[in-house]
C-alpha cells in the first residue's frame, strides 16, 4: 500500500496525532449512506487515543448518535500544513455531561457555543474510539509538491507525493 516504505504504520499514526495536537478540526460523519460530515474540533485524550467531540444536543449528528447508542462514524482529516491527511473509522457514543471532560478541554471557543457554561444543558460529549484508517503522510509541503508535480511533467513519470498506509489503532 505504501509508495514510501520507510511510512510504517506506527510512525503514521505518530505523525497523524502530532499533526491533530496543531490543528485539530476535522470532519466527523455517521458512516451510513445519506450521511455528511460536518466540521467539529476533536479534542485527543493521549493516554487512550478517544477523541472527544463537543456538541449541542440539538444537531442532527447528536440526534442521530443518541438515537442509535453507538455509531460507526468516520473522521476525515487534513493538518493545516497540508502534510498528513487521514481517514479513520470507528465508533461514536454519547458519553453524557462528564466534568472531568469538560474541565480539561474548556476553551473560550467552546464557551462560545454553550450561552450558560459548563452546566449548560444542551452540551453534550460525543466520544470517537478509532479502529482502523488510512493516513497520508508527505514530508514536503507546497514547495516539494509543486517541484514534483513539475518534475512528473517534465520527465513523463508519477510525483513523490509521499506515503500512505493503513493502520490499526490501539
Amino acid at each position: 500500500m505504501s509508495h514510501h516504505d520507510d511510512l510504517t504504520p506506527e510512525k503514521a499514526e505518530a505523525e497523524f496525532w502530532k499533526a491533530l495536537e496543531k490543528s485539530n478540526t476535522g470532519m466527523l460523519g455517521l458512516d451510513r449512506p445519506g450521511n455528511h460530515a460536518q466540521p467539529m474540533t476533536a479534542y485527543r485524550e493521549e493516554e487512550t487515543g478517544t477523541i472527544w467531540f463537543f456538541t449541542r444536543d440539538d444537531t442532527d449528528l447528536a440526534r442521530d448518535v443518541a438515537a442509535a447508542g453507538e455509531s460507526a462514524a468516520m473522521f476525515h482529516y487534513g493538518s493545516k500544513d497540508q502534510k498528513v491527511w487521514a481517514c479513520i473509522a470507528g465508533e461514536l457514543t454519547v458519553h453524557g455531561h462528564d466534568r472531568e471532560i469538560i474541565d480539561r478541554y474548556w476553551n473560550p471557543v467552546l464557551a462560545a457555543w454553550y450561552p450558560e457554561g459548563k452546566d449548560d444543558p444542551h452540551l453534550m460529549i460525543l466520544r470517537f474510539d478509532g479502529e482502523d484508517g488510512r493516513i497520508w503522510v508527505s514530508d514536503g509541503g507546497l514547495v516539494k509538491f509543486a517541484f514534483e508535480i513539475a518534475k512528473a511533467n517534465l520527465t513523463k513519470t508519477l510525483p513523490d507525493a509521499g506515503g500512505v498506509t493503513d493502520v490499526r489503532l490501539n
